[in-house]
């Protein structure tokens, strides 16, 4: 199978893994496409696009962009969407239900959503969603089996909208734990720091799913403390409480099991190693990529002949 994969040029996480993961798997033609290709994508196709030379056309592009031209893209035969920002169609923020109302143009395409109960709930809406989870870098993450000197730590972003419930709940926690909030720079820096950590707080509070920071802190030996995204969600990604995973759902409940761990070091380790066992055998991007390929494999639904006038709408841009 030849696909051609465009993917965003200038983008904070670090995903070459992940590509390579998916290019290990198929005839991959990767692109990376600058915020003025992505945001002309008909003039990108036009100059350097032959359509007819590929199985698949797959979009891990910014949605922003991709909303503003759905009807050009109602043109791209074969073509996937990658993407791991869908649980914010249904969240309360800017993109609440737009995803929805794009794929709605565009009710042929497959959707490869990152998140399991996402995908349930497109594929209730009609759609063509497929669950491939979230993972990392297996390039750059490991467990380096170093003292962890730090106790209890959250470490990346609460500055977004979509991220107002992880702050919150973190600022709760801090009142009451000696909680570290901090950022790093991605790779070794990272990496470091994560292996300095005994307890990693993850907040993904109100998501739906889980964000990569989880098998990060996973693979790179931490126990994970992880907001309870749901029986379906943890059953999809094998997140066994108290096994391989520390599963809570409020500040009390968290200081409960955190307790236990705390008097218990050797119920921590074995979730510790529990966890970086399930994130090494299932989460590497190289077994991502590899999902992501037999996720593109299945025949798409069939693309209907486009009309005269949405032809000329998508030439001219409109």
């Amino acid at each position: 199978m030849k696909v051609l994969f465009l993917v965003q040029k200038e983008q904070r996480a670090i995903l070459d893994r992940l590509y390579d993961g998916v290019a290990a798997n198929c005839e991959c033609d990767l692109r990376w496409l600058t915020s003025e290709q992505q945001r002309n994508l008909r003039g990108y196709f036009r100059r350097e696009v032959d359509v007819t030379r590929y199985d698949r056309i797959v979009f891990f592009l910014r949605f922003k962009q991709e909303i503003r031209q759905a009807s050009f893209i109602r043109t791209i035969p074969n073509l996937v969407i990658l993407e791991h920002d869908a649980y914010q169609n249904y969240i309360a923020c800017k993109y609440t239900g737009k995803f929805s109302a794009h794929y709605r143009k565009l009710p042929w395409v497959r959707v490869i959503s990152s998140g399991f109960m996402v995908s349930e709930r497109l594929r209730e809406e009609g759609f063509d969603a497929v669950f491939v989870p979230k993972g990392y870098d297996q390039s750059l993450l490991q467990d380096q089996g170093r003292e962890r000197d730090i106790e209890l730590a959250f470490v990346g972003s609460t500055n977004s909208v979509a991220y107002s419930g992880r702050k919150a709940l973190l600022d709760e926690l801090g009142r009451v734990e000696s909680l570290i909030v901090t950022r790093t720079k991605s790779g070794e820096e990272y990496c470091d720091t994560l292996n300095r950590i005994r307890f990693f707080v993850s907040a993904d509070v109100g998501m739906g799913e889980y964000m990569i920071k989880n098998f990060e802190a996973m693979a790179c030996g931490c126990v994970l403390l992880a907001f309870d995204q749901g029986e379906a969600e943890n059953r999809a990604l094998g997140f066994e409480d108290m096994r391989n995973v520390v599963l809570y759902s409020d500040i009390p409940q968290l200081q409960k099991k955190l307790a236990v761990l705390r008097d218990d070091p050797e119920l921590a380790l074995r979730i510790a190693e529990n966890g970086r066992h399930l994130a090494t055998s299932n989460f590497a991007f190289s077994a991502i990529g590899e999902r992501i390929v037999q996720a593109l494999t299945p025949a798409l639904r069939t693309h209907p002949p486009l009309s005269w006038v949405q032809r000329l709408r998508a030439m001219l841009g409109l």
